[in-house]
């Protein structure tokens, strides 16, 4: 490990305490907590996220909860009438593997639109049960702890 990886730091005073090493967190000091999602359909919403890779914390009839990597959660909310359809959904989801995702969600039947690039990222879309229309993009984080 590089000292630019490593800091030091002193355990509460003991007799003959040795400084110790541990590495150091890299990530962001802070980070997004909660989205929301609103759709006529919670339980198919819910179900359409977790295919896509995000984890169950909680679920009832009018909501639900969704955990992304990094700790960020998705809320599913219940509305009464389904969005226009072509909605863009308020977030996108970001992959570290953009052409394997889409061979993924296309295996899934999502039907899966063609990868375009841009300046900074490549994406294509899904459409959720919701309605939305859901971007998908490539990660720039590399090797960057997120």
């Amino acid at each position: 490990m590089s000292k630019a990886e490593t800091t030091t730091r002193k355990s509460p005073p003991k007799t003959g305490d040795k400084k110790k090493t541990v590495a150091k967190d890299r990530r962001p000091p802070v980070a997004i907590g909660h989205v929301r999602i609103e759709t006529h359909t919670v339980d198919d919403t819910i179900e359409f996220f977790k295919a896509l890779g995000l984890r169950g914390i909680f679920r009832n009839d009018n909501f639900g909860v969704l955990e992304l990597r990094g700790g960020t959660h998705l809320i599913v909310s219940k509305r009464d009438k389904p969005v226009r359809k072509g909605t863009a959904a308020p977030f996108d989801i970001m992959v570290d593997d953009i052409e394997k995702a889409q061979k993924k969600y296309a295996k899934k039947d999502f039907e899966p639109s063609e990868i375009t690039s841009g300046s900074i990222h490549s994406s294509f879309y899904i459409r959720a049960p919701s309605g939305h229309k859901l971007k998908i993009t490539s990660s720039h984080a590399g090797k960057r702890a997120v």
